[in-house]
């Protein structure tokens, strides 16, 4: 098991990694839309999906692989009424459409309208 930690993804906000490298298997934390650089947070839902989004980007190359290696993604929407904006910014991302459970939350860390997390495999 290793743990995965890159400075191209926001650092952990609690007790927790980034995420971890299990076998073949990458698992990563939710990732919320903060920026890396500066700690700043989009305001609207679809750039607040795309750093979401480049955050897990970031994460999964930090362990050798990409966005199409992933297989499962759990995204969290404070406001189901996103749910569309989200998924136009997710769908470039995520072009292999991975399995995803996608649910509303009454809020998320720092007030953030979205956090996005994934599991991956190496050699999809």
């Amino acid at each position: 098991m290793k743990t995965l930690e890159t400075t191209k993804a926001p650092g952990a906000i609690g007790p927790y990694s980034q995420g971890y490298e299990v076998g073949n298997f990458i698992f990563t934390s939710g990732q919320i839309p903060v920026n890396p650089e500066d700690g700043s947070v989009p305001e609207d839902i679809s750039s607040q999906a795309e750093q979401s989004c480049k955050n897990v980007k970031a994460i999964l190359e930090s362990a050798g692989i990409s966005l199409e290696n992933v297989f499962k993604t759990t995204c969290f929407l404070a406001d189901m009424a996103d749910f569309a904006a989200f998924n136009e910014v997710y769908a470039k991302y995520f072009i292999s459409n991975p399995a995803r459970s996608c649910v509303a939350v009454k809020e998320l860390p720092k007030g953030v309208l979205c956090e996005i997390e994934a599991i991956a495999v190496k050699n999809k």
